[in-house]
Order: structure tokens, then sequence, then C-alpha cells
């Protein structure tokens, strides 16, 4: 009887301490700017939420998620920031979609000495330049995905290089890394041409006939959402593609190719995510539960939302604790599973190893989809440890 009772108390406690205070988790991204990746994003962190709930939760204790939308727009997102610090007092802070969005948070971030782990910015400057200790970074870099095309793109016999890229922080990043290492790897190629349109207000028009003017024998491409589709439909009108070839970071993503449609360019070097044709363990229950409960194929939003909560619960595992300190000291060097597979934080800049599918845009049917792919893990496309030390703020690294 004694026992008994014993266990009946015991599991009293157990209840109701995890029913006790919950882990906070502030959650800001640009739900209605960027719908087309941040919808599968949601889900893809909501789907990750419910799992770890359904498994007991971290540390005896539910997680909660706090969303806001930013719209786009940094001063929105360090308005949210703010409030859910101060008033929310969530444990950690997550998200952001544009670059220029990312570093008002990872400033908000230091400001603070709250973790803030970055999902999807691919900005250089999150990690290098404006980089500090509170900030992670999941996605690859810019530099990173760079490397990965570069690889490819230095098996093609251009010589002339034009360049086609939004007027912001994303842009201006990858244009400068794909210069620099494709140079590295081929010194006899020029860059003739540079196009660098507003964000959202592309002029395909205008834009290729600038291009095309400079006469290149390729294009390296970083437009991305409505700005892709005009820029791929001027293209094919112009008969620009396939004639002249195009390496394109992101282009290969689900979130892109259901709009192309018929109208994706045959022939473009891309990074992407064919899902359909990924058949690895981890990747296989990520998408059969990622189905079951939205009713839909996973995008590379969903893979973001997802492991972006999966490094934040294996930080919180590992430090036994929410506090930003000690998750900071728990994320240097932290492992955590990806639908992509196992990936870790590079304890110097903060950067995931969690890589990118490369390969080659096709049709199949009325729908555009990569052939001849590769998964490129991320570990084997960051840069020299000296190379990052003199991009980053010596106090960041400590």
């Amino acid at each position: 009887m004694k026992k008994l009772v014993m266990s009946l108390v015991a599991g009293v406690c157990i209840a109701a301490f995890a029913q006790g205070k919950p882990i906070k988790i502030g959650e800001i991204n640009s739900y209605s700017a960027m719908p087309q990746f941040t919808t599968p994003y949601r889900q893809g962190w909501q789907l990750a939420v419910e799992e770890v709930n359904a498994a007991g939760g971290l540390l005896g204790r539910k997680v909660e998620v706090i969303a806001r939308d930013d719209a786009g727009k940094p001063e929105e997102a360090l308005r949210h920031a703010i409030e859910l610090t101060s008033s929310e007092n969530v444990d950690v802070l997550a998200g952001g979609f544009l670059s220029n969005v990312g570093l008002a948070l990872a400033d908000h971030a230091l400001r603070n000495k709250r973790l803030f782990v970055a999902s999807e910015p691919l900005t250089d400057a999150i990690v290098w330049d404006k980089g500090n200790r509170y900030t992670f970074r999941l996605r690859p870099s810019t530099y990173m995905q760079a490397a990965m095309l570069v690889e490819e793109a230095a098996k093609l016999p251009a010589k002339r290089w034009a360049t086609i890229a939004p007027n912001y922080e994303y842009g201006q990043s990858a244009v400068a890394s794909f210069k620099e290492l494709l140079k590295v790897r081929r010194p006899d190629v020029e860059f003739v041409g540079e196009q660098w349109p507003v964000l959202g207000k592309l002029d395909a028009g205008s834009t290729l006939q600038a291009v095309m003017q400079t006469r290149p024998d390729a294009i390296f491409n970083v437009t991305f959402g409505a700005d892709l589709a005009k820029l791929v439909r001027e293209g094919n009108q112009r008969n620009v593609f396939p004639r002249t070839p195009v390496v394109s970071m992101l282009s290969g993503e689900p979130e892109y190719l259901d709009v192309l449609k018929d109208e994706t360019p045959k022939g473009w070097i891309v990074t992407g995510y064919p899902w359909d044709q990924i058949d690895t363990k981890e990747h296989a229950s990520f998408a059969a539960n990622y189905y079951k409960k939205f009713n839909e194929n996973p995008k590379v939003g969903s893979v973001v939302g997802y492991s972006t909560m999966q490094a934040i619960f294996a930080a919180i595992t590992k430090a036994r604790s929410t506090d930003s300190e000690k998750l900071v000291a728990a994320m240097r060097g932290l492992k955590f599973i990806t639908p992509f597979g196992p990936a870790e934080f590079r304890a110097l800049d903060q950067q995931s190893t969690m890589g990118a599918f490369v390969g080659t845009l096709d049709l199949r049917g009325q729908k555009g989809t990569m052939v001849q792919w590769r998964y490129a893990d991320g570990k084997n496309y960051q840069p020299q440890d000296s190379y990052v030390r003199a991009r980053r703020p010596l106090a960041a690294t400590q």
C-alpha cells in the first residue's frame, strides 16, 4: 500500500511538473510577405513541436511557440523581438527569412543576450562580419551555396559571365562569393555585366536586354520568388533560355518549380530539393509524417522549419537548461538530425553544416524537376578557419 501511495504521489508530481511553465520559443518570420516559403516553413516547425510534445516535451516541460509576422520589414521584426523577449519572456528566438530582417534580429539577440537561431537568412554577414555569440544560422550560407554551384560552373566552357541579383544584402553577398570562388577555380573568366534589380520589382525585359548586350557566355542568377518567375518567362520568350547557360541559386526548390510548372528552364544548374527522389531513412520518415499531417508533400521551407526546431530541442536537451549562456555553449559544436541527415554547428562561426542538393533543371511532364543531382554536405563547403577569423569579430568567437 505504501509503495502504491508513493507511486501515485510520484505520478502526480511528474504530471504537475510536465504541466508547469512551458519552454517558450519566439518565432518571427515573413508570413504575409513570403507565404510561398513561410507557409510550409510554419508547418515544418509545427510538426516538430507536435512530435516533441507527444514524446513528453523537453526537461519535463511542454514546448510552446509564439509566432509573429514581420511582413518582410526589419523594423517590424525588431518590434516583435522586443515584445517577445520583454513581455512574453521567450527562452529562445528563431526565424527570419530576408537577410536584412535576420541581421536586425541578430543585433537584437546580441543586445539582449538571447539565443537566436536564424533559420533562413542566407547572408554571410550574419555569421561573419556582423556575427555575434548569440546568433547561429541553420541553412547553408551564400558562400556555401556559391561554392557548391561553382564546382559545376567551373566545368562550363564559359569565360564571359554576367550576374543578376536583387540589390540588397543577400544578392550582393551571393554575387561577391560566386565571383571570388569562380576566379580561384577559373582565373581565365571575366565578369562583363551586373544587374541589380530592386527586390520584388524586377523589370525582366530591360534587365535581360542589358545583360545580353554584354554578350555573356553564361549567367549567374540570384533572383527568387516573383522576380524569378518574371525572369524565366521573359527569357523563354526571348529565347535567352536555354541558349545561354544559367547557374542559379535556390531555383530547384519546389517552392519555385511549382510556380514555374512547364516554363521551368531546362539545363539550369541549381541548388534545390528533389524531395520525391530522396530515399534516405531520415527523409522518408519526415516526408511521410509531414504528408500525413498536412496532406501535401514537403518543400524546402518545411525542412528548414522542422530542422530549426530540432536544433533548438537538441541544444536544450544538451544544456539541460533554457539559460541563454548555457544554450550558447551547447550550440557550439552541437550535433543534431535533419531530414537531410546529420548536421552540426561549427563552433568558430556558428554556421551549421546542413547542406543542399545541386543538380540540373528539367521537365517531367508539365512540371519542373531536378535531375543528375547530388547532396552537397555543408561541411565540405565551409571556408578555412583563417578566412573566417579575418571576417568575424574577435568578440563574436568568445
